[in-house]
């Protein structure tokens, strides 16, 4: 059974978003190609535990990081059980595999101070790379939406008079976000310079200078660059900015699954991973407010 026929299988039938098949086919490609220099006659169907293990191990070896290698893991995993659903093969060569041990390091969202200097007129100049900058930076930020569903929003997906965005999510998903009155006058007078430059016929509502569609490293090299210009964080990117959309909003007291809409999680388990930073705040205020909280001296 060839890698293409799995590939096949995920765009048609499971409908995953391109960059997904594409991560997929590159994980199981690397993987063919060590099987190739290990042992040149055997084929992935054949292929038994330990030498995944043994890929695994040259992994760890090069210094790949166990989340890494967790996520080329499971392009494996689901190949495997693709061909065993099929009846390729007789048993999942990792059915018994348990994935490396990943250190929860928890990621601090840049703060609501950070996010609002954005907006204090000295950061986006008024051409159309820094009209564009604000706009992809506000549509993340007030909407939360991924990186890929920016660049993928097309100009009917907005509902100016209803005040609402669809964004097609993971797995072909839609769901309606709101388009607070700010940020409806944001994307106003980025469309406004657009049909300027005579590109309002293009399919897609964002358009690099050359109006063009967006790449993901086009959005991410943006929102580095104005980041860094109100943030001392090292590490800056979009998904940061969804991050800090989701704390900001648990912060001031959304609920939980509204987050989760908002988010387009499927789980809830995935929206909670957010609620740290919120704790954060919350043990914060009670330590200052609460009569045995800490912060107070006994009288």
């Amino acid at each position: 059974m060839s890698i293409q026929a799995f590939i096949d299988h995920l765009a048609h039938e499971k409908k995953y978003a391109q960059h997904t098949i594409t991560a997929y086919k590159r994980d199981l490609e690397r993987f063919a190609a060590y099987c190739a220099s290990e042992h040149q006659s055997v084929q992935l169907e054949d292929v038994a535990y330990t030498l995944i293990r043994s890929w695994i191990v040259t992994l760890v070896d090069q210094g790949l990081e166990h989340r890494s290698i967790n996520r080329k893991i499971s392009s494996l995993r689901s190949y495997y059980k693709f061909l065993y659903q099929i009846g390729q093969i007789g048993q999942h060569p990792l059915r018994n595999h348990k994935p490396l041990k990943v250190s929860k390091n928890v990621q601090i969202p840049l703060s609501e101070e950070e996010m609002l200097k954005l907006w204090d007129g000295t950061v986006f100049t008024e051409d159309y790379n820094g009209v564009l900058g604000k706009t992809i930076i506000e549509l993340l930020y007030s909407t939360g939406m991924r990186r890929s569903e920016l660049i993928h929003l097309k100009p009917e997906n907005i509902d100016w008079d209803n005040h609402k965005i669809k964004v097609l999510g993971k797995r072909n998903k839609e769901r309606y976000l709101p388009l607070l009155p700010a940020l409806k006058e944001t994307l106003k007078a980025y469309e406004k310079i657009k049909i300027e430059k005579g590109w309002a016929s293009q399919p897609y509502f964002l358009l690099g200078s050359k109006g063009k569609k967006l790449t993901e490293n086009f959005v991410y090299t943006t929102v580095n660059f104005y980041l860094k210009q109100v943030s001392t964080k090292k590490k800056v990117s979009p998904h940061m900015i969804r991050h800090s959309f989701a704390t900001h909003l648990l912060n001031n007291g959304a609920e939980l699954k509204v987050v989760q809409d908002l988010l387009g999680h499927t789980s809830l388990a995935a929206t909670q991973v957010y609620t740290h930073s919120s704790m954060q705040k919350i043990k914060a205020a009670y330590a200052k407010a609460h009569p045995r909280g800490g912060t107070k001296k006994n009288v």
